[in-house]
This record gives structure tokens, C-alpha cells and sequence, in this order.
């Protein structure tokens, strides 16, 4: 990193309630130290001193954070270049130079400047793409932290309702909808339900777009031959009961707002250029497809080539060696959720998909658990994938399919190509 590019190198060890700074002047040569609030109008006026003392000369910082609420508060200036970097990579190097382990938030702070004058052709600059493909990982991210919620508080109500009610699960093969909840509100105990007639019991199902007259009349069927209460103590009863319904008042409007943010969603990804083409890819559907475009995103020059991608995304394995040995293990530092969206799809393009399927069996024939042979078929997707995203070309099956046999691959032996 050339020195004459930034007037100033800063390191931000950032907290909740401060952050401490450390910044090296590239003209004077000397280090100062400061500690500054975490509040915005703090963050602001820190700022302003900058640009009051280098005006709009361009100043490197370098914190432990690509994402939250400093990395928000800074993007907005356009002479601050931000460098995002790893915590663990602060970590490894402070115990490289202090064995004894020694910490603390300013020393920290000298270290992300050390790391980004000495090495700063290894730390990329952080380059934000469109709001709108920041908004869609934010809303895509979102979906799936609620929905851990939604199965949260439906294994919840399964639980208390085995205690006195277990019943009504063999009613609903669903219970993580609105016409289960309803129904637990309506009729909160075996008597409650079988206390309604044929009749009333139709019209609430009808009204509930339970349009199958066959579903409605097994479900009365059910209702009518359920025996008796599992339980008639209070002191089971009761609790439970009021359990059940306080955890519906949690599950009901979040089944609302995933509908809504589905919507959000969906509307923000067809927006895209790309949407169709991710929206093609086998077994994607309405809620992967939209994953998989925002881990790729928008800049193609992002990645030279699959490997670096398979590296960030923590699907490619990390092969270690020492001496005589050589072992290989999972990547450890990865973006959690781009590794969980790359799996959950090719756990579903294997279902829509032959020649994944076929490749999945091979990799089970070898003694694979089902994790690794997920992650070993989402590393060859990701391979086919990346040259298709750097050329701007959709994936076509038939092709692929026609190079295997080109190649004598022993997938398209197995599926007789």
C-alpha cells in the first residue's frame, strides 16, 4: 500500500459504549491516541475534526467490522476508506508479538494500524455494492433468523400441548400456520372441540380456506373419536394452557410478517438483472434463489476464480500439513450464513437435479457422512456456478450434462448418459 495514497492510517477498536482510536500521520510520522463515544453525534464530530485537520485528503481506517454500526456510520464519508478485517486475524497477530496474552482496547487499536501499513497489500478495501443488493442480504438474512424463530415457538407449543392436549397435533399436519393457532384460541381444550357440532366445526375450517372437503371431514372425523383428555389436573392444565396461548400470541404475528417480508423480498429480487437466471437453478424456489444472488452479488470482478469463492463462502475444506502428516478439516472462519444458504440449496437441487443426486450417492459410497457430501456437491456446484455468473450465462442442464459424457465422467456413467 503506497504511503503517499492516505494522508493518515487509523485503527478503530471498536465497543458499545467507545471506540479507541489510534491514528499515524503519514507526514509527521508520529502516533496519536484518542477515545471517543460510540453515540453518532460523538462519531460525527470525531469526523469533522478529521476533515477540519486533512481536509478532503483520503484516510485509511481499518476496524474489526464489515458490518453493524461504525461500518454504517463511516461509509456515508466518501475520504474515509474502509478496511474491514477479521478479529481473529488481530487476535493471531497480537499473541504472535505478546506471549503472555496481554490485551487491551488501545493496544488493539495500534495493531489494526501496524496491520494496515505493513500488510496492507494483503487487506482489500471495503467496496459497497448497490443499497438495493445491501438491502436484500439484509432482508434474506432477516427472513431466516425469523423463521429459527417461527420453528422456536412452534416446537414450544407442541411441547406444552403434549402435556394436556396432544390430541389436536394428530389434527394438523401443519402447526406453524394461522388456522392451527385459530384453532387453539377457539377451542382450547379436547372438551371445547368436541363440544361443537359438525356444523360449526365446518364453517370455521371453510373460513379458514381449509377448502378440501375430505381434510375437513377426517379432521371432524378426529375430533368426534379422540376419547378422553389426557389430563383434567389444574395444576397441569392450567399452566399449560396459558402457556399455549401466550406462545400463539408470538407465533400468530409472525407468520403475519413473514408473509409480508416474503413479499419484500421477492418484489426486491426480481428487480435484479440476474433474478431469473437464480430463479431457474434446480430446487432454488422463492426463498434460496434470492439467497443465492445475494451471496454472489453484483461485482463479478469480486473473485478471480471458484476457489477463492469456495474459500470465502467456507465450502472449500482446509488442507493442513506438518512433518510427516497431513490432515484435513473444515474451514473454521467463513460467513456462517453464505455457507448455510450454499448447503440448504444443494441439499435441494439433488432432489430436482439427476446428475446432483448421482453425485451425492458417490460421495455417500465413499463413506461420506450426509453433511460432507453436501458440502463436497455444493463445492462442484459452485465450480459450474462461477463460470456461468463470470460469463453472464445461464445454467443449462443438457449442456452440462452432454460435457460429462465429453469427459467420461463416472457421473454420467451412472445415469447411463
Amino acid at each position: 500500500m503506497s504511503q503517499d495514497l492516505y494522508a493518515a492510517y487509523i485503527g478503530i477498536d471498536w465497543a458499545d459504549r467507545k471506540h479507541d482510536i489510534s491514528l499515524y500521520d503519514c507526514t509527521t510520522g508520529e502516533t496519536e491516541e484518542s477515545v471517543i463515544g460510540s453515540q453518532p453525534d460523538a462519531i460525527a464530530a470525531w469526523v469533522e475534526g478529521l476533515r477540519k485537520r486533512y481536509g478532503s485528503a483520503m484516510l485509511a481506517v481499518c476496524l474489526e467490522q464489515k458490518r453493524g454500526p461504525l461500518v454504517y456510520a463511516l461509509c456515508q464519508y466518501e475520504n474515509l476508506v474502509l478496511f474491514p478485517i477479521n478479529p481473529r486475524t488481530v487476535s493471531n497477530y497480537r499473541k504472535a508479538f505478546q506471549p503472555s496474552r496481554a490485551k487491551s482496547d488501545p493496544i488493539d487499536a495500534r495493531i489494526l494500524v501496524e496491520l494496515l501499513r505493513k500488510h496492507g497489500d494483503k487487506l482489500p478495501a471495503w467496496q459497497p455494492e448497490s443499497a438495493k443488493m445491501r438491502a436484500l442480504r439484509q432482508w434474506v438474512e432477516s427472513r431466516r433468523m425469523l423463521v429459527g424463530e417461527k420453528v422456536r415457538l412452534t416446537n414450544r407449543l407442541t411441547s406444552a400441548l403434549k402435556n394436556y392436549y396432544p390430541q389436536v397435533l394428530d389434527w394438523f399436519e401443519d402447526k406453524d400456520t394461522q388456522v392451527f393457532c385459530e384453532f387453539l384460541e377457539r377451542y382450547p381444550t379436547l372438551k371445547a372441540a368436541q363440544g361443537a357440532t359438525a356444523e360449526e366445526l365446518t364453517e370455521f375450517f371453510q373460513q379458514h380456506r381449509v377448502i378440501r372437503r375430505s381434510a375437513i371431514a377426517r379432521r371432524i372425523e378426529q375430533i368426534g373419536s379422540s376419547g378422553i383428555p389426557l389430563t383434567e389436573d389444574p395444576g397441569i392444565v392450567e399452566p399449560m394452557q396459558w402457556l399455549v396461548q401466550t406462545l400463539i400470541g408470538q407465533l400468530k404475528p409472525l407468520l403475519v410478517r413473514l408473509v409480508e417480508l416474503t413479499l419484500k423480498i421477492d418484489e426486491c429480487f426480481t428487480s435484479f438483472s440476474d433474478a431469473a437466471w437464480f430463479a431457474a437453478l434446480p430446487g432454488a424456489g422463492e426463498h434460496l434463489a434470492p439467497r443465492l444472488l445475494a451471496a454472489f452479488g453484483e461485482d463479478r470482478t469480486r473473485f478471480d476464480n471458484a476457489q477463492q469463492m469456495m474459500c470465502y463462502f467456507g465450502i472449500a475444506p482446509v488442507k493442513e500439513s506438518s512433518g510427516k502428516k497431513n490432515w484435513v478439516h473444515w474451514r473454521w472462519s467463513c460467513p456462517i450464513f453464505l455457507r448455510q444458504t450454499f448447503v440448504e440449496w444443494a441439499n435441494h437441487s439433488r432432489h430436482h437435479c439427476a446428475w446432483a443426486q448421482a453425485y451425492y450417492q458417490m460421495q455417500r459410497s465413499k463413506g461420506k457422512s450426509h453433511p460432507a457430501a453436501m458440502r463436497s456437491l455444493a463445492f462442484k456446484w459452485i465450480r459450474i456456478l462461477f463460470r456461468c455468473w463470470k460469463n453472464r450465462e445461464a445454467y443449462d442442464e443438457a449442456k452440462y450434462l452432454a460435457s460429462l459424457k465429453r469427459k467420461g465422467s463416472p457421473i454420467a456413467k451412472l445415469l447411463a448418459l
